[in-house]
């Protein structure tokens, strides 16, 4: 019963395999090898339109990494404050930015709603050179409370962004989810929404360690492959994180094991609510975060379930947690099993 993390599965066959092919012989180093121009080339057939690709392995490179490349270092980046960029990579984006700050602001279920974004545009505006002003704006997709932005949301907070002549970044480490879901193509999910560059994350969806930094305007990208090296995230053998990518992106391996990560989520959300355990926020990606007794939870970690706490104040207004009780974070996998889903239902509801 892991419900900690969609990081704690493992490798999907798929991708294992990809790598030990991959490993047979020789290959130019530094991504000059033909598994990383053809992932390149896949991208942008996947985007409908020419982008530039930068593979690194993991997500805080590339969140980090796009960040400092977009943001001056006397800016700011507008995001939630729960957003991951905010509170779980140790100040990377900071530290690779030279000096950039991250504006942290409030809004429930982990998004950002338009009011929120046009304060605070206005508020860290115009007060130059002493203030910190608003330089980019970071969205997540899906969001840390499991939510996701849909199109017209998206328009209208890249619109209020490029109205100040703000880049939009999206950190997409569960872009899959949020895309299947969404029911949409990855193009109007992005650029043909507003986004200038997304954090494309494999990892959390069956790869090993295998990141992208996809700029939808190849000009914005320019200088970005000495700024990887610089930030030390080129790696030398770059064809096992191109061999990754192919293979995820190949007869739509990446969807189809997003979608089931998702269906685990929706049953487990179902048959909690069905026994009284509602969702805290709606299950619209791979998390399912309920209020559970402390007692409850003891019980399901003594019965071999692992999963994390969750505090936040991007709780619904109406719901109150009481002493006793915690909110709880529960992650579904491609690896997910329909029996694990059932066994830790029926611990939890168990009397």
């Amino acid at each position: 019963m892991n419900f900690a993390s969609d990081n704690t599965a493992g490798v999907a066959p798929e991708i294992l395999a990809a790598l030990t092919k991959a490993n047979q012989g020789f290959a130019p180093a530094y991504g000059a090898d033909d598994w990383t121009a053809r992932v390149e080339r896949r991208l942008c057939e996947l985007f409908e339109r020419e982008v530039a690709v930068y593979l690194v392995p993991t997500g805080t490179a590339a969140n980090s990494l796009a960040l400092a490349h977009v943001t001056p270092v006397w800016g700011g980046v507008l995001c939630h404050a729960e957003s991951h960029i905010a509170t779980d990579e140790c100040g990377a984006p900071e530290f690779f930015g030279g000096g950039l700050k991250l504006l942290g602001l409030p809004g429930v279920g982990g998004k950002l709603s338009p009011a929120t974004v046009e304060a605070a545009v206005t508020r860290y505006s115009g007060h130059v050179p002493h203030q910190v002003n608003a330089a980019t704006l970071s969205l997540t997709q899906a969001t840390e409370a499991g939510t996701i932005y849909r199109v017209e949301e998206l328009r209208r907070l890249t619109e209020i962004a490029h109205a100040r002549g703000m880049p939009v970044h999206v950190d997409g480490a569960r872009f899959a989810n949020a895309l299947v879901r969404m029911n949409c193509s990855p193009a109007e999910a992005t650029w043909k929404a507003g986004v200038d560059v997304l954090s494309l994350g494999a990892t959390k969806n069956g790869a090993l360690a295998a990141e992208a930094v996809v700029f939808f305007d190849p000009a914005r990208g320019a200088f970005m492959a000495e700024r990887r090296k610089r930030g030390g995230q080129l790696i030398s053998k770059h064809r096992f994180i191109a061999a990754q990518f192919e293979a995820w992106l190949a007869d739509d391996l990446w969807l189809r094991l997003a979608r089931h990560a998702n269906a685990m989520a929706d049953r487990l959300a179902a048959v909690l609510a069905a026994g009284g355990i509602k969702p805290v926020w709606p299950v619209e990606a791979n998390e399912v975060f309920v209020l559970l007794p402390l007692k409850t939870q003891e019980r399901l970690r003594q019965r071999g379930a692992t999963f994390h706490g969750r505090r936040s104040d991007s709780l619904p207004a109406s719901l109150t947690v009481p002493p006793d009780a915690g909110v709880v974070r529960l992650v579904t996998s491609f690896a997910t099993a329909e029996a694990e889903v059932a066994e830790f239902v029926a611990q939890a509801l168990a009397r």
